[in-house]
């Protein structure tokens, strides 16, 4: 399913739309280049799952865990080349008891749980972005969003 967003506001929106659909102990990969707004879109799925707390990307700290409705957990594998024994085991308890959106998921290929919604978002110009939505429940996204394609 494919979505066009012209702002970060329709972007949050996608996402709010989304979370509506997601539940416990589901993971939500976001992929895209810098700058196409992966936690801008991350912060939407927040806003709508209760999360008050600013939602900051997690670049150098590599994960925030933020109390919501159920609680959210945002993971940035930027820095990582591959996840080791002992890095999952880092990462491990970010997926427990929570919804987890995973930036930059291509490093911990093989090594995530299983994934319900591949997000990626690409650049159409400066100020619109492609946000391409993937899911093997294609009910998830159908009933969310409905069948065709389109803007917000």
């Amino acid at each position: 399913m494919e979505i066009r967003s012209a702002s970060p506001a329709e972007t949050e929106a996608v996402a709010a739309r989304l979370a509506r659909g997601l539940t416990l102990g589901d993971v939500v990969t976001v992929s895209g280049d810098l700058g196409s707004g992966k936690t801008t879109f991350v912060r939407g799925a927040c806003r709508a799952l209760g999360v008050a707390a600013p939602v900051t990307s997690p670049t150098f700290t590599i994960g925030h865990r933020y109390p919501g409705d159920p609680d959210v957990s945002h993971l940035d594998l930027f820095r990582f080349q591959g996840l080791s024994a002992a890095e999952w085991g880092d990462l491990e308890p970010y997926f427990e008891d929570a919804i987890c959106f995973v930036e930059w998921p291509e490093a911990a290929a093989g090594s995530l749980p299983p994934v319900r919604v591949e997000v990626r978002l690409s650049h159409v110009d400066p100020t619109h972005r492609l946000l391409t939505l993937d899911s093997t429940e294609e009910s998830l996204l159908t009933g969310l969003f409905g069948g065709a394609d389109s803007r917000v």
